[in-house]
């Protein structure tokens, strides 16, 4: 139930709404403990793939802080794209952005091990898939049919699925240990638990911001047990600069079309997701359906905010489903209020400080927070899928592209023949199985006897 000392009920449900400060930036802060971890999340796993490590003894922490810092920088440059607005660009509605979690499946092969592509090649294609994400605004409108709940709960449930083998790894002792005595580890694995058990006894029994933030907290207590371990160390804390301003190139610039097709195809992913939560936005907090004009601004600024940040070194930002239910919960749709997050998380980037204390987080810490939020990922692809009626019709296009992608994903070594840029795009497992769902949605007949 809203709180009317913020305005009207009138009021509430308008997004030039502006309520007293002292509520507002309360309000603000509780959207970016929402979205917090999930934002930064991405930067890890990717600096991690490319070899820069996490913790203060990684092999290049600096790149690993930079990442980190980028993430909650653009993440708060394209949230005030989507809520102040710039010409036809954004939606001016409290729509949150942060780091998109659906490219990491084509970002980490990109960049591990030999890399198809490394961090040049991963940033331009960063770049290019923003500006072919903010060409989709053009005409986002005339193609939403082509991605009813059966084909876009199964790309998220894919994303998922991806992503969960990641987070136990993780919070086994991550992918340098394998092999080794320690992966596995009950004390490894205590850190992780830490993590799993706080979250859950926060999310189910308490109240207001606790339970928003119960993953940000969860993290917090585990490295607070990790560092009671001596599992954490703090001189790249120290070393770090209280400010800093972004680099343009940092990585550099390459072209490589694999990278760049994946990237441009997931951000037809991305603006679908995005269609999904402005809708959910205008529903839950204004009672109403989204205009075009909001759709397609939304959309523009998903792609301005996406290649700005790729510019600078940051990751594919879109829209943060996590807060489209803090509005329909605390029944305030003013943008302003997001604005003061998104004003915060410009503050978080200049500050590398705050970048370092992340990415000090020993890996079995993320691991925790990890399985809990891929988990969701999944289940919310699954939520999606739910409203989907189960014909026969429906379960064959579901079944062919689930067995398809994740048995690719399972099983890369079955196109070992394939020339090494569609070898990379379809063990990714997120297209081939997006390929097929749309495909099978366009061709198929309604009825199947």
């Amino acid at each position: 139930m809203a709180d009317h000392s913020l305005g009207t009920p009138e009021q509430l449900r308008q997004a030039d709404h502006t309520p007293p400060l002292a509520k507002a930036v309360p309000l603000g802060m509780q959207h970016v403990l929402a979205m917090f971890v999930s934002n930064v999340t991405p930067a890890i796993i990717v600096s991690s793939a490319a070899g820069f490590g996490f913790g203060s003894g990684s092999p290049d922490f600096p790149s690993t802080v930079y990442l980190i810092q980028m993430s909650m920088l653009f993440a708060g440059v394209a949230t005030l794209l989507q809520t102040l607005g710039m010409g036809p660009i954004g939606a001016r509605l409290p729509v949150m952005q942060g780091t998109s979690f659906a490219f990491i499946p084509i970002m980490v092969p990109a960049v591990a091990g030999a890399g198809v592509a490394g961090m040049a090649g991963l940033m331009t294609g960063v770049v290019l898939g923003g500006v072919f994400h903010f060409c989709i605004g053009f005409f986002i409108g005339r193609i939403r049919h082509a991605f009813p709940p059966l084909v876009t709960g199964l790309i998220i449930l894919m994303i998922g699925l991806a992503l969960i083998k990641v987070g136990v790894e993780y919070a086994a002792g991550g992918a340098a240990l394998k092999g080794q005595p320690a992966y596995g580890s009950l004390e490894n694995w205590s850190v992780a638990l830490v993590v799993i058990g706080v979250t859950l006894l926060l999310k189910f029994f308490s109240r207001g911001m606790l339970s928003v933030a119960a993953v940000l907290l969860g993290l917090v207590a585990g490295y607070l047990y990790a560092a009671m371990l001596g599992k954490v160390g703090f001189g790249g804390v120290a070393s770090a600069a209280w400010f800093t301003l972004p680099q343009p190139f940092r990585f550099g610039w390459e072209i490589n079309w694999t990278i760049i097709i994946g990237m441009c195809f997931m951000s037809i992913v991305s603006a679908i997701e995005t269609v999904g939560d402005v809708s959910g936005i205008a529903k839950g907090g204004a009672s109403r359906q989204a205009t075009d004009a909001e759709i397609r601004g939304a959309t523009f600024a998903d792609g301005l905010g996406t290649a700005l940040a790729g510019v600078f070194g940051a990751l594919p930002n879109t829209s943060y489903s996590q807060n489209v239910g803090l509005v329909s919960m605390t029944g305030v749709m003013s943008r302003h209020v997001v604005t003061l997050g998104g004003v915060f998380l410009i503050l978080c980037g200049l500050v590398p400080k705050l970048g370092a204390v992340v990415a000090s987080m020993p890996v079995t810490v993320l691991g925790g927070g990890a399985i809990i939020m891929f988990g969701m990922v999944a289940a919310a692809g699954l939520n999606m899928l739910s409203e989907v009626p189960w014909s026969r019709r429906n379960m064959v296009i579901f079944a062919t592209a689930l067995s398809v992608g994740l048995g690719l994903q399972l099983a890369p070594d079955a196109l070992q023949h394939l020339p090494n840029t569609a070898k990379i795009l379809m063990t990714s497992g997120l297209l081939p199985a997006a390929a097929i769902s749309i495909a099978l949605n366009l061709w198929l007949p309604e009825q199947i006897d």
